[in-house]
């Protein structure tokens, strides 16, 4: 699994001109779902996202959780986070799981974050989604499971 995280100060997902999710300040995150990927992973990312420390304490030192600020999350499915542009001119997406199991790990995911106590927000599955994210900072990583 992979996910680009972003700091925020708020984020919204729109999908047939209605706004299904949003959150305040927080985090978005896109998920992409690889091949082969199990709950272990979504499970090791979860616990990354809701205890990574990227929120800045008095002192303005990221040292924070989002859990700590009492802050949201604001989860999209995104799939081309496993396109490969190495060759050619047209990203390959060999490497992305099928739908049925990206969807099943993408809600088990959102699931395992609902249990670490953030409230999330999402997006919806193989929707095609307009997502605002105002980026705070601007602070992003990628960070993977495997």
């Amino acid at each position: 699994m992979r996910m680009v995280i972003q700091r925020v100060t708020e984020a919204s997902v729109t999908v047939d001109d209605a706004v299904i999710g949003s959150i305040g300040k927080g985090i978005a995150v896109l998920l992409g779902v690889a091949k082969g990927d199990t709950e272990q992973d979504a499970d090791f990312l979860a616990n990354k996202l809701v205890n990574l420390r990227i929120f800045e304490d008095e002192a303005g030192k990221m040292n924070r959780s989002v859990q700590e600020i009492n802050g949201e999350i604001l989860v999209v499915s995104q799939f081309t986070l496993l396109g490969d542009c190495r060759k050619g001119r047209r990203p390959g997406f060999s490497d992305a799981a099928p739908p049925d199991e990206a969807d099943r790990l993408y809600q088990y995911f959102v699931e395992q974050v609902r249990r670490l106590g953030v409230r999330v927000a999402t997006g919806q599955f193989q929707a095609m989604m307009l997502v605002k994210i105002y980026n705070d900072g601007p602070v992003t990583f990628v960070i993977e499971s495997k």
